[in-house]
């Protein structure tokens, strides 16, 4: 079986088990698609071992200074009109995203991006979001952390399927 193959029938199949798990046994605790944005940022990132680490600690950090992010902007504590309240501290946080590149956990920008992305979509774009200072699965930072780190995991044992059914 090719390389191509052997992923793509890995993915299917992890995937489909993904999907079942995050919209059934474990909703309300994951995001199907926050999951399979940090699978892609595992195989964006390398797919290995150091792919894993960048993928969880950037897609955590992310979505922690979104948590940040969302947290200023309903503070608004510079007491600035919208939408240049929202505007400056973005602008602030979004700088961090990328500041910290030379640290090599966080060097994988694109993954800071992902989790900080995700977190602000599901906590702008849902009206239950919750709150980013609660200390459960209604928290976004929260939730969007451990669908990133399961939908990493899931993306090494895809890649690691992919590999024995290549052989």
């Amino acid at each position: 079986m090719s390389k191509v193959t052997a992923l793509s029938v890995s993915i299917a199949l992890l995937g489909g088990l993904w999907a079942f798990l995050a919209l059934g046994p474990l909703a309300g605790s994951v995001l199907v698609w926050a999951g399979f944005i940090a699978w892609g940022s595992f195989f964006h990132s390398g797919g290995d071992a150091a792919a894993l680490q960048k993928t969880i600690v950037g897609m955590i950090y992310g979505a922690v200074i979104a948590g940040v992010a969302l947290y200023l902007v309903g503070l608004n504590p510079l007491g600035l009109a919208a939408p240049v309240g929202p505007a400056v501290y973005i602008a602030v946080t979004v700088f961090f995203l990328v500041i910290v590149a030379n640290i090599e956990p966080l060097s994988c920008v694109p993954a800071n991006v992902y989790g900080y992305a995700a977190t602000a979509a599901y906590a702008l774009q849902t009206a239950n979001a919750g709150s980013v200072t609660a200390t459960d699965l209604t928290n976004p930072v929260v939730l969007v952390a451990v669908s990133a780190v399961l939908g990493a995991v899931f993306g090494l044992i895809s890649g690691k399927l992919a590999g024995a059914l290549g052989k």
